[in-house]
């Protein structure tokens, strides 16, 4: 947590980051968006934000008229007008209850090692038979790999494979789709197609209350931004739109909120303000940087990949002149005459709760309705892969430590056996 730390503003002159004071960096924000208008600007935030810093600055990019934003940083296709399309229904401990699983386009075991304990617990318990298409990996349990492309969901969906048969003969099924299905080109056609193999596989029994269909999310601020929706607005732009704009020209200025996992080689000649806590891809791309708190050095409140909202609490204080995400936000609203009306953060819990009611019950899982989504199209024939290439640096604070960066050298290719193991 120490290594390569943000701890004092920062703005690019001549073509170099020099430090500076709050005040002046405000200013250099101040003359950069003064006259912008809303269109040409936009927000992506990034994957370990807290939920009070994302209403934040949705709030003040309202305020400037701006539209275009996203939580969605690796463009994955999930569909926010359906709760139960981006959560992980079944809860973790649910697991216990299936007796079929399939799994699409994710590698459990270095996405979700806890998901994946539970998995082979129940593996181990017998009768579990578990489905497989995308990555032909070792998962610690015995699995059947149906096919490694999206396309072959095609034979699931037809019942042209047997492990279709399996799903249908089960009495709770489930799915796990992971990210890696749903950053591709047809990564809305792959949400349709699990949620068919969901409806028609006997995985969504309204009487008893059972939801089999699972998304497997790894970035702690995805579930908590699609909820109080860091998202598009009327007429604005997604992920994939907004880099097309910084590169034509038609977006001038982004704001990246803890947002690294992006390329940044694409943010052409846009204004680019980064608010974060350490010096990764995001700062290095910055003509201003605003250091904030990581999570462990604020209160904030997050929600999990089953849909629990979690609150988290300060253990240490931000290093330097570093600071709470939310008051940055709130200090550089009034700088640019556009004030967002929160001076305390109980007021953006508050609102929160207005916005999504599932903020009111912490540590609940708020079941959610069913409902369409996804979009019908064709599944590519390319492999699937997961969302994770190195397991020991997945975001700013692992990429930063010496401990990981010796188990990337080391250790990386641990897990490339294929499956077959049954204990």
């Amino acid at each position: 947590m120490r290594r390569q730390r943000l701890d004092t503003p920062y703005i690019r002159k001549n073509g170099k980051l020099e430090a500076a004071t709050w005040d002046e960096a405000f200013d250099a924000i101040a003359e950069r968006l003064k006259g912008k208008a809303g269109e040409r600007i936009a927000a992506i935030a990034g994957d370990s934000l807290d939920c009070e810093s994302m209403l934040a600055l949705k709030t003040l990019m309202e305020k400037l008229g701006s539209t275009n934003l996203d939580c969605r940083q690796d463009g994955a296709a999930l569909d926010p007008s359906c709760r139960a399309g981006y959560l992980f229904n079944t809860t973790i401990a649910g697991i216990d209850e299936a007796d079929a699983c399939l799994l699409i386009g994710t590698n459990p075991r270095i996405e979700a090692p806890i998901i994946n304990a539970r998995l082979r617990k129940r593996f181990l318990l017998g009768d579990f038979s578990i489905g497989v298409v995308g990555p032909d990996v070792d998962l610690t349990y015995r699995t059947e790999h149906i096919g490694s492309m999206a396309a072959d969901l095609d034979n699931i969906i037809s019942g042209r494979h047997s492990f279709s048969k399996t799903l249908k003969a089960a009495k709770r099924p489930m799915l796990i789709l992971g990210q890696g299905a749903l950053t591709g080109s047809d990564g809305a056609a792959v949400l349709d197609a699990a949620r068919t193999i969901a409806e028609s596989h006997g995985m969504i029994l309204a009487d008893d209350g059972w939801n089999g269909f699972n998304i497997l999310h790894n970035a702690a601020a995805r579930v908590g931004g699609l909820d109080l929706g860091f998202l598009p607005g009327p007429g604005g732009l997604a992920m994939a739109d907004i880099l097309n704009g910084t590169e034509s020209g038609a977006i001038d200025a982004v704001y990246l909120l803890g947002a690294d996992e992006i390329d940044m080689s694409r943010l052409g000649k846009a204004f680019v303000i980064y608010q974060g806590h350490h010096g990764d891809a995001g700062a290095h791309r910055a003509d201003v940087i605003l250091p904030g708190a990581a999570y462990t050095e604020k209160n904030g409140t997050y929600v999990n990949t089953e849909g629990r909202a979690q609150f988290a609490h300060i253990a240490t204080f931000p290093p330097g002149d570093a600071r709470e995400d939310w008051t940055i936000v709130r200090a550089l609203s009034a700088v640019l005459g556009a004030t967002i009306p929160f001076d305390r953060a109980r007021q953006l819990q508050d609102r929160l709760a207005e916005i999504n009611p599932v903020f009111t019950n912490l540590d609940q899982v708020t079941p959610a309705a069913w409902g369409d989504f996804g979009t019908k199209g064709t599944l590519n024939e390319a492999p699937l892969v997961s969302s994770v290439e190195n397991f020991y640096m997945t975001d700013p604070i692992s990429r930063a430590s010496e401990t990981m960066a010796q188990c990337t050298a080391q250790l990386l290719g641990g897990y490339e056996g294929k499956t077959g193991t049954d204990g």
